[in-house]
């Protein structure tokens, strides 16, 4: 054990996660590369949990964040906020939502929290439905809506959630259904549901599953709920922290998918739009935004040098079409790994779009996870310098491809190439 490793687990929280079994400490970055504390170098396919998004040390957003620091660095929200107000004016023309509000969190977590308060005082009810499978971060609202055990501490709730079918295509009661069938099996669960319990505020649901693997419904199963959620006044909240930003490749968000019966109510986003900078967020219609009859503020969300990383990540993202690079590239990157995997019998599926791709792992012949080797392929492929990540619903043996979207093909290839040797030696 590292110096470093026995230090933490000293002072830190055990059940603060670490990925390897001896974990790694990064000292740096450039591009979709970066190095530990031993100069070993790796590819990087998992960005920070999907956060560090266009590239490591992007010049442009470094160049940004100096130049704020030595102006000013926090103010809060209590004074007017230039970077604040331009990067907000942005996002909400980005957003699809008519009348757009924005309001900035430090993280995914605390802006699921606020789109909950907002839901809920909108609609003076408690009670939130949910998808099974999910994840929404680890406030203790967003523990009491998250549908993934692994990642639910506590029972206990300021919530009432009911879990609808629906974020998973591939497992549970409905998986041998056409695409069609799904959907119309999953809108009458959830008409069944809404008849046995008091008006809910919102249904909010990541449009793929991070945490969860991956995973998704099919396209327009969402709009297919919101034809009913419509009819009882219901909100939708779409979490994108993980999904949004053109990570998908076809679509900049991932509510566009299921977007026939128009935008959410509510966006969350975070991650990917700081490039590592602490940024998050709430996108929602006046009415709703502003539902809320008590004074509030926020110290640190919308400060002014996040802003400015922000404001920098999106420009650039725009500027180099970064979503058609994660169309481009993660299609090939598919279509690789689903070439890699077709005679293993370890692995049950390679799903996802963009740069967002989940391989799931199972005991061969069978439909029963496989921790233990998701575990392994982990290390094997840190051994040949490929960083990935894992996640899973039942348990955890989904592997999480999700490299910076400024990939090349050649970065592309040779990850896969070391996926590949990583699976070999692990059967």
């Amino acid at each position: 054990m590292s110096d470093l490793h026995a230090r933490h687990r000293k002072v830190l929280p055990d059940w603060l996660a670490l990925y390897y079994e001896d974990p790694l400490e990064i000292t740096h970055g450039e591009g979709r590369h970066v190095w530990d504390a031993e100069g070993n170098k790796y590819l990087d396919f998992f960005g920070g949990i999907l956060t560090t998004m266009t590239a490591h040390a992007l010049p442009e957003v470094t160049k940004a964040v100096s130049e704020q620091a030595g102006r000013i660095i926090h103010s809060s929200t209590l004074y007017l906020n230039r970077p604040m107000v331009d990067l907000a004016e942005r996002i909400a023309q980005l957003s699809g939502i008519p009348d757009a509000r924005v309001f900035f969190t430090t993280s995914g977590t605390e802006a699921n929290d606020t789109a909950l308060l907002l839901a809920t005082t909108h609609r003076r009810s408690n009670t939130v439905l949910a998808m099974r499978n999910s994840y929404h971060g680890r406030s203790f609202s967003a523990v009491g809506i998250t549908g993934n055990r692994g990642w639910s501490p506590t029972s206990l709730s300021p919530l009432q959630t009911l879990y609808v079918h629906g974020g998973v295509r591939a497992r549970g009661p409905f998986a041998a259904l056409s695409d069609a069938e799904f959907i119309e099996a999953c809108v009458e669960d959830l008409k069944d549901l809404l008849g046995h319990t008091r008006p809910p505020a919102a249904l909010i649901a990541e449009p793929i599953q991070g945490v969860g693997g991956f995973t998704s419904p099919p396209d327009g199963l969402y709009a297919a709920f919101r034809e009913v959620l419509n009819a009882y006044g219901i909100l939708w909240i779409a979490d994108e922290v993980q999904t949004g930003w053109g990570r998908t490749g076809e679509h900049f968000w991932g509510w566009q998918a299921h977007g026939r019966s128009g935008p959410p109510d509510i966006v969350t986003f975070a991650k990917g739009i700081g490039n590592g900078m602490s940024i998050g967020g709430v996108i929602a219609r006046s009415e709703i935004m502003n539902c809320l009859d008590a004074n509030s503020i926020s110290t640190f969300g919308g400060t002014q040098v996040t802003m400015a990383a922000g404001l920098a990540n999106l420009s650039y993202l725009l500027e180099h079409d970064l979503q058609g690079n994660a169309r481009r590239v993660g299609g090939l990157l598919i279509e690789r790994l689903r070439a890699v995997v077709a005679q293993d019998p370890g692995v049950r599926e390679v799903r996802g779009r963009g740069l967002m791709i989940g391989v799931e792992l199972t005991k061969p012949g069978t439909d029963q996870a496989d921790p233990d080797r998701a575990a392994a392929v982990l290390e094997a492929a840190r051994a040949d310098g490929l960083l990935i990540g894992k996640g899973g619903g039942h348990d955890t043996s989904a592997l999480r491809v999700a490299p910076p979207l400024s990939l090349t093909v050649a970065e592309a290839e040779e990850g896969a190439a070391i996926l590949e040797g990583a699976l070999r030696s692990t059967r």
